[in-house]
């Protein structure tokens, strides 16, 4: 069976070379039009457990995303810790839970909760990569070795956690039935799998295969940017280019038009239908309201959310939090500051307003991308999506600098773009497009 699996990775890979696209493979409806929402149970709400995820449901609710994405939930290594508390990604032990954050009974309570709600709840699954106490060291032959025989990283500079290796038979077997386990036992929803290139493909395929026989209706995600992934094993990957460019043009100053050559390059590259999760913030960066500055972070999240693919927010980007300014969460407890939103009332405002726009509208959320020219395509990225009956025109200026000019587009269109100020004086319409420093705007044709 691995044999049939290589070959099939081979075949895709020469495939893709030679510039034939298979077709990536298909997707539930609410995972293409879904609203993603990672979630830190350290730095989310005060008590910082499972408790504290559940009581903020109602306001997740309200802001409308569909997805919730849980950073891992298992037992953290202590030997080799980074920081005060180490990193959730060293886990010690892939059967059990976090102490800090309950019990099985309160994962359970969690997920019937989210699912009663309307939510899809998921884990964390980190399979490249464990704590050097973790409960599977007992089985040194499941990891990765250097020609002295000891134990190693799998990157160099990852000095808090050890390599596994797939060349085990056992180790495939113990993963994917703790997969199982899983969703079994606690009826989740999917998996987010952290850097899930440095784990064969045709282990994710064939585990992928056994988890559709438990639960046919699942969402997998893979942290990593290669195209074969999405052609049997995952649902989705990430749009690392797209994320990396997007900060070279809001941080650096790059031309906004190499945002348009990154999607470009990466629709060649992919699979046919394949979904890429988009985002501006993560668990691994400062805040991009750090980087880019307020209102870059909400031109940046407009883009984000306009454009074709999966949107993601991670915690307390709705109301602007900069409590990670200075490094993200990933060693220490920094709570997400939710009373900055007195401060920033347009965050909220933007978020709700803007998932709500994407969810009610099938062209903002798989429609096609269709990109035309401005006058300023250094600094001015303009695009129709266009599916469902639907077409929006979109425009986002990913610059400090305001711009007015004309477009070619005709026809009538009305200005849907969330509202940040209720004293926001008319613009002028299309084809006339007038952009502030940061600005965007989100045209629907009538």
């Amino acid at each position: 069976m691995r044999r049939l699996f290589t070959a099939t990775v081979l075949l895709v890979a020469a495939a893709l070379c030679f510039g034939q696209q298979p077709d990536a493979r298909p997707s539930a409806a609410w995972v293409k039009s879904g609203v993603i929402y990672e979630i830190n149970p350290r730095t989310f709400s005060p008590t910082g457990d499972f408790r504290g995820v559940e009581a903020g449901l109602s306001n997740l609710k309200k802001l409308g995303v569909t997805i919730l994405w849980l950073m891992p939930i298992h037992p953290v290594g202590q030997l080799k810790k980074k920081g005060s508390i180490g990193s959730a990604y060293a886990v010690r032990d892939y059967y059990a839970i976090n102490p800090d954050y309950g019990t099985a009974a309160d994962l359970k309570h969690l997920v019937q909760t989210a699912h009663a709600a309307g939510f899809k709840i998921i884990i964390d699954i980190v399979a490249n990569h464990t704590a050097w106490d973790a409960v599977l060291m007992k089985h040194p032959e499941y990891y990765k070795h250097d020609a002295s025989g000891n134990v190693i990283p799998p990157v160099a500079d990852w000095s808090d956690v050890a390599g596994l290796s797939y060349k085990s038979p056992e180790l495939r077997k113990y993963m994917t039935d703790m997969l199982k386990f899983w969703l079994k036992d606690f009826d989740l929803d999917g998996f987010r799998c952290d850097v899930a290139s440095m784990v064969p493909t045709d282990f994710w395929e064939e585990t992928r295969r056994q988890l559709e026989q438990i639960k046919p209706d699942i969402i997998m995600i893979a942290e990593a940017h290669e195209p074969e992934l999405q052609v049997h094993a995952f649902d989705m990957d990430y749009a690392w280019p797209f994320h990396s460019t997007l900060t070279d043009v809001f941080e650096n100053g790059a031309p906004a038009s190499a945002l348009r050559a990154s999607w470009e390059q990466t629709r060649a590259q992919y699979p046919k239908g394949a979904l890429e999760m988009r985002f501006s913030d993560n668990h691994d960066e400062k805040r991009a309201i750090a980087r880019f500055g307020e209102r870059g972070a909400l031109a940046a999240s407009a883009l984000v959310f306009s454009m074709d693919g999966v949107p993601m927010l991670y915690n307390g980007m709705e109301v602007g939090d900069t409590a990670e300014s200075g490094a993200p969460a990933l060693f220490e407890k920094l709570p997400v500051f939710w009373q900055i939103a007195e401060r920033r009332p347009e965050f909220p405002k933007f978020y709700t307003q803007m998932i709500a726009l994407r969810t009610a509208h099938p062209a903002l959320q798989q429609g096609s991308t269709d990109w035309i020219a401005n006058a300023a395509p250094d600094r001015v990225l303009t695009f129709f999506r266009r599916g469902g009956g639907e077409e929006f025109f979109v425009a986002v200026n990913c610059s400090n600098r305001p711009f007015f000019g004309t477009v070619e587009v005709a026809g009538q269109f009305e200005d849907v773009t969330p509202r940040l100020d209720d004293k926001q004086a008319a613009l002028p319409a299309l084809p006339v497009l007038s952009l502030d420093a940061w600005g965007f705007r989100i045209f629907q044709r009538r």
